[in-house]
């Protein structure tokens, strides 16, 4: 067949450990035999960070802005092990927060739908997105041990230098501890923009959930954003997209989650983000069975796997010992980024490819050749375990007879 062109590059970011090599090979056997690939490189690698200063996390952030589109690799936060691992200048940040500072996004997480792959809640029958404020509370917190009697307040200085106080406990003599966590109007205004937009562009409904009855001032602000963007900017798209935003407590849209038939969006605060994901993504299956995309107030996209670098398998591959490592969510990761950048050039073909890749994915799953992780907690009679470059390879066959 004729290569599928494009007009404009993705911003492609290249990642680390297992995932790296996973990376090369999807773009081998299963991207360049079929499509004139453009893309504008940055290579996020650990060392390449490390020569840079991590300026090229920077650099590819902005492109990502200037491009409107990304696919990125999993790539090394390090710790003190690998600070002396890779003889690294310092500790640098998680190249993720750092461009999800500069775009402003929230990110949307999705398990991927596959036969013989059960969901552990019976009545799940459609992927529950997780979109997560990225931003503040614990994340960014301050913290004090109170060591003995003690009078702990909140206190605020205005630019004036006026002070507002509130008492936040008075502490007898085996003290405790405190705790301060803060968010932003803004950045709260831009997690709220980013879920409204993609609700609108996956037409699906919106969640949202706080526990505002209770933390009257931090988290009812957090509602009260939502529903004035909703009503001055969203309400009649909604409506005419056929789709609902709906606000209830954190407590009511868990239970009533437990009991849905999923297909939603559901907003989390940080902290409930971080944690929900990693529920509803063992829930169905298996973090490498999970997409994940940064999407802007600005309608930037950047898309990646959910998982790390699985340095365990890649530890292996440098011995030469064989590896079956999962590489469906980076796979998604390449067919997200296409299909939208297909979308916004309009080009069917791109969109088309993407579509066709998907599907050859969870069909050679579905027929039972599958990494081993899937083997494990397959609901399926038999199955066929292959090692990493095969299963991509075995996608590739199902790929050509669509073609």
């Amino acid at each position: 067949m004729e290569k599928i062109s494009m007009k404009t590059p993705l911003v492609e970011m290249d990642g680390d450990e297992m995932t790296r090599v996973l990376w090369q090979m999807i773009k081998d056997e299963l991207l360049t035999p079929f499509i004139e690939l453009k893309t504008e490189y940055y290579d996020l690698g650990l060392k390449h960070r490390n020569e840079t200063d991590d300026q090229v996390t920077v650099d590819s952030a902005e492109a990502t802005k200037k491009y409107g589109v990304a696919v990125k690799c999993a790539t090394i936060t390090p710790n003190a092990a690998r600070v002396q691992e890779y003889d690294l200048k310092k500790m640098y940040r998680s190249p993720n927060g750092t461009i999800r500072s500069i775009l402003n996004g929230t990110v949307f997480r999705t398990p991927i739908i596959v036969k013989g792959i059960e969901p552990c809640v019976r009545n799940w029958k459609q992927p529950i997105t997780i979109a997560r404020h990225a931003y503040g509370d614990i994340y960014s917190n301050a913290e004090l041990r109170v060591s003995g009697k003690a009078k702990a307040e909140l206190v605020l200085t205005d630019e004036d230098g006026r002070e507002t106080r509130e008492l936040i406990h008075e502490f007898d003599g085996k003290g405790g501890v405190i705790q301060g966590i803060h968010n932003r109007t803004a950045s709260i205004e831009s997690f709220a923009r980013s879920c409204f937009e993609y609700a609108l562009d996956q037409k699906q409904d919106l969640w949202f959930g706080a526990k505002d009855t209770i933390s009257k001032k931090y988290d009812h602000h957090f509602k009260d954003v939502f529903q004035e963007i909703y009503e001055a900017e969203y309400k009649e798209k909604f409506e005419e997209a056929g789709i609902e935003y709906f606000y209830s407590l954190i407590d009511d849209i868990v239970a009533r989650i437990m009991k849905s038939k999923g297909g939603m969006i559901w907003a989390c605060k940080n902290y409930d983000g971080d944690v929900m994901s990693d529920m509803i993504s063992s829930a169905f299956g298996s973090l490498a069975m999970m997409t994940s995309v940064l999407v802007s107030p600005e309608g930037v996209y950047e898309y990646e796997a959910a998982h790390g670098t699985v340095q365990r398998h890649y530890y292996k591959y440098l011995k030469g010992e064989e590896t079956s490592t999962n590489s469906v969510a980076t796979i998604f990761a390449w067919t997200g980024a296409l299909r939208k950048r297909g979308e916004l050039d309009e080009l069917p073909l791109l969109v088309r490819f993407s579509d066709k890749l998907e599907q050859s994915v969870i069909e050679t799953i579905e027929s039972g050749y599958m990494t081993k992780d899937l083997t494990l907690i397959t609901t399926m009679d038999e199955t066929v375990t292959l090692n990493s470059l095969d299963f991509i390879k075995a996608v590739r066959k199902t790929l050509e007879n669509y073609l």
